[in-house]
């Protein structure tokens, strides 16, 4: 789809490279449980997965959040987290498979994502492919987070290539904005948490892909 070849690729990691929803709901529901309301359904908590702590508080206490001490909810909701950080968290099909053929190719990869650092790096090394990953940078790592461009731009620092030969994946348009800001060639993984998937295609990405076996035709 384009000539170029590129010499990196930078991902989010929450709804495109690794599954977490399940149990980030389940998390959610602990604190639910915990304050008698009602657990939320995975139908319509994986939606929002990609929005965190804070997203999923919202959509689980609803108007009834101003009742309670935000923080302590979300210190309820980390805590249990980071505890079952990778009981159902699961790569999607054709990621180990991209990630490899990058590494056999000698692409570096990078993981950008707006998870804080350190539950970041508590899940990765579940997953024995991010071995190889050649940089982390989380939600907090820097004063800005996505959809600033700036921890893409670290990213590309630390693995000392130019912001132009790299391609940004991610499932939901801050992603893409972040992406299109650092002058980066921007792909949208469909297969993530994307509500509605028709949306997509205004956030004007250069390329939607179904799976990850779109985005290896691309780069190989």
């Amino acid at each position: 789809m384009t000539e170029k070849r590129y010499k990196a690729v930078l991902f989010d990691l929450d709804g495109t490279l690794l599954d977490t929803a399940n149990d980030l709901g389940a998390a959610l529901n602990y604190v639910l449980s915990k304050h008698n309301i009602a657990s939320v359904s995975k139908e319509k908590f994986r939606p929002v997965a990609s929005d965190g702590a804070k997203g999923l508080l919202e959509l689980g206490f609803g108007e009834q959040l101003i009742n309670y001490d935000y923080e302590s909810l979300r210190n309820e909701f980390l805590t249990y987290y980071q505890k079952n950080i990778a009981v159902h968290t699961r790569l999607y099909p054709g990621i180990e498979e991209l990630l490899t053929n990058l590494n056999n190719n000698n692409i570096p990869w990078a993981v950008v994502t707006n998870k804080p650092i350190a539950l970041t790096l508590d899940l990765l090394p579940h997953f024995s492919i991010f071995t190889d990953c050649k940089s982390i940078v989380g939600g907090d790592s820097l004063k800005e987070r996505k959809p600033h461009p700036a921890p893409l731009l670290f990213a590309c620092k630390e693995m000392a290539v130019d912001e132009s030969d790299c391609i940004y994946v991610g499932d939901a348009i801050r992603d893409i904005e972040a992406g299109n800001s650092a002058g980066m060639f921007t792909i949208i993984a469909q297969w993530g948490y994307i509500i509605d998937k028709e949306s997509c295609h205004h956030w004007q990405a250069d390329l939607i892909a179904e799976g990850a076996t779109n985005i290896t035709e691309i780069i190989l």
